[in-house]
């Protein structure tokens, strides 16, 4: 067993780790499409220091947009070609911005073209991960989407920070501008070296090319047992699905298998109901405002806010990367909402009582209170990365059936965006008419942390260490106990070729 194997046996802690082949797993390929993250998180950090509630706004307008329209042409087309694209429009809409020189309607149009690409690698991202993670550490993979938008928030806080103190003249909003195209030429350069999904391919009927990559991303010989009980799986359930609608492929027959099944219904709600907790736990009030709220908090001066929400972005990306390495794919889903809306309900509380009694007033120190209310935006962040912002696009991406994957990924990423853009909107507003301080708005907040919570005691099912095929059982819409476990088959040796043709495998 190698080093990095050694690693993750120590590190996650699930059934499937067990007894799945040692040689299955896809870092490298992973962290090459999370550049689309970074494209997002890189401009939420650079439009925290080039503040308006329009600017924000028209690139989530587009991101919305563009979450919808990425469906059609990823299901059309693949994964791969989808996340070029998305590549290109972030490219070229980071480049008008930065070369908009003053032209309030060119750096719009540069945010909107800017907004279709992020917004459709938000959907594509987690969807291309899920489609080619093993199931054993696919929380640990998926949530990389999420390390990475904090990695592209934290660097673009620290460029603000950099540029207001070191660059003057037009320069210094041109560059941070320009720095939102370097994810996206990462993403469209290693996103070429990249395979296409092999769930994507059995989908569309190209099964040798299905088994082939599914064989390179496992570093398995096609003709082993973990890749034919794989493939094997995948065909039962696009048999199982299509038999649902009695064979229907067009769009129609896909959102008839959504909104009439009722296992395919529940997973299509859930996904856009966690995407909506998302939003509603204040996250992006705080991403997209840290200065101001960081001055509410009587952090003075712009270099002393801008430092403050620089190291917030730090937090945010070491609370992210530690969540993946030890308790994604071994406290599961379920109890990571559990746990953090509790602590994110707790902060959000203390910084509302806080502004309501003790207000900071100018001039004056801030006292110990003032100090722990900066500790708790900062614990906040941290709760956040351990639960809700990575955990959700697991999630949504894990659940869905293989027909419905894209479909589902993509309205909950438009749900996430649109929900986005009513916080960028509202919480600017809030802040200065929802109670002294804007105490309300964190109490607001804190209220919606404590219904997800509950929400998600009665109404999330845990979903660690369940191969995507298998989900369909999870949620009652397919039977696939005739079949293996995949990991159970690479291991007893149980799945023949002859399996792949729909011979049933029995179990030992």
């Amino acid at each position: 067993m190698g080093f990095g194997m050694r690693i993750l046996n120590a590190l996650v802690k699930n059934d499937s780790m067990k007894i799945d082949p040692p040689e299955i797993y896809v870092l490298l390929l992973a962290c090459a499409s999370c550049f689309g993250g970074t494209l997002f998180g890189v401009d939420i950090g650079i439009i925290g220091g080039v503040l308006s509630a329009n600017i924000v706004s028209v690139m989530q307008a587009g991101a919305f947009a563009g979450a919808l329209l990425a469906n059609p042409i990823a299901d059309r087309y693949g994964r791969k070609p989808g996340l070029l694209t998305a590549a290109t429009f972030a490219a070229i809409g980071g480049l008008m911005q930065a070369a908009s020189s003053g032209s309030l309607g060119a750096l719009y149009a540069g945010r909107v073209i800017e907004g279709l690409g992020l917004g459709a690698a938000t959907m594509l991202t987690p969807t291309y991960i899920s489609e080619n993670a093993p199931r054993a550490t696919r929380g640990m993979l998926v949530g990389l989407y999420q390390l990475f938008e904090t990695m592209g928030a934290m660097i673009a806080f620290w460029i603000n920070y950099g540029c207001l103190l070191h660059v003057k003249g037009r320069a210094q909003w041109q560059i941070p501008l320009a720095m939102q195209c370097l994810p996206a030429f990462l993403l469209f350069t290693l996103m070429l070296l990249c395979n296409e999904s092999p769930r994507w391919l059995a989908r569309t009927d190209q099964w040798e090319k299905s088994s082939k990559v599914l064989s390179y991303v496992r570093h398995l010989p096609e003709d082993h047992p973990y890749v034919q009980a794989e493939m094997l799986e995948m065909k039962r359930q696009l048999e199982e699905e299509l038999a649902s609608v009695n064979g229907g492929r067009g769009f129609s027959a896909i959102m008839r298998e959504m909104w009439t099944v009722p296992g395919n219904r529940r997973r299509a709600l859930l996904s856009i109901g966690l995407m909506i907790c998302q939003q509603m736990t204040g996250t992006n009030a705080i991403n997209y405002y840290a200065p101001t709220i960081f001055k509410a908090l009587g952090v003075t001066g712009n270099a002393q806010s801008l430092f403050a929400t620089g190291v917030y972005g730090i937090v945010k990306m070491v609370s992210c990367g530690l969540f993946l390495i030890f308790l994604a794919d071994t406290l599961g889903r379920k109890w990571s909402f559990i746990w953090t809306g509790l602590v994110m309900m707790t902060m959000m509380f203390y910084l509302g009582f806080y502004l309501r009694f003790d207000l900071p007033v100018a001039g004056k120190p801030v006292g110990g209170a003032g100090t722990f209310a900066l500790v708790a935006v900062y614990l906040f962040a941290a709760a956040f990365q351990f639960g809700w912002g990575p955990v959700c696009w697991i999630y949504v991406s894990e659940i869905p059936t293989s027909r419905l994957r894209g479909l589902n990924v993509s309205l909950a990423a438009a749900t996430q965006w649109l929900f986005n853009l009513l916080v960028a909107r509202v919480v600017p507003i809030m802040l200065v008419t929802v109670g002294k301080g804007g105490y309300g708005t964190y109490m607001f907040f804190a209220c919606m942390c404590a219904t997800m919570v509950a929400g998600a005691w009665f109404l999330v099912p845990e979903t660690k260490g369940i191969s995507l095929e298998r989900m369909d059982e999870l949620f009652h819409t397919a039977n696939f106990g005739d079949i293996e476990d995949v990991g159970v088959a690479a291991q007893t040796g149980h799945l023949e070729k002859a399996a792949f043709e729909g011979v049933h495998v029995e179990k030992a």
